[in-house]
């Protein structure tokens, strides 16, 4: 594969690997890094830079893969405090009427 082909590859797997965070602002996060790190790569012509930069890529991929699968197991199950279901929350020891919900 040619250089030009595996950078394409890889932006496109680390724009892909952002898109599994549920939480906007790391899932913009990442893909923004991704953008910005590779327009200012794109001015590169040395062969060694290029296959260094590679190199780092591919192990920020894995970094944010495996954060992705981390994220999931510990990050919050729902987005935001209004998406919660307020009828589940019921104080305890206290009946559904007299907890003013």
């Amino acid at each position: 594969m040619s250089a030009a082909a595996e950078v394409r590859s890889l932006f496109r797997a680390l724009l892909r690997a952002g898109k599994h965070y549920p939480n906007y602002n790391i899932r913009e996060y990442i893909q923004r890094r991704a953008r910005e790190g590779f327009h200012d790569a794109a001015k590169l012509t040395d062969p060694s830079a290029v296959k260094s930069l590679l190199e780092l890529g591919r192990q920020e991929l894995e970094v944010v893969k495996r954060q992705s699968v981390v994220y999931g197991l510990y990050g919050r199950k729902f987005k935001n405090v209004l998406e919660l279901d307020l009828l589940k929350l019921q104080p305890v020891g206290k009946p559904p009427a007299a907890a003013g919900l």
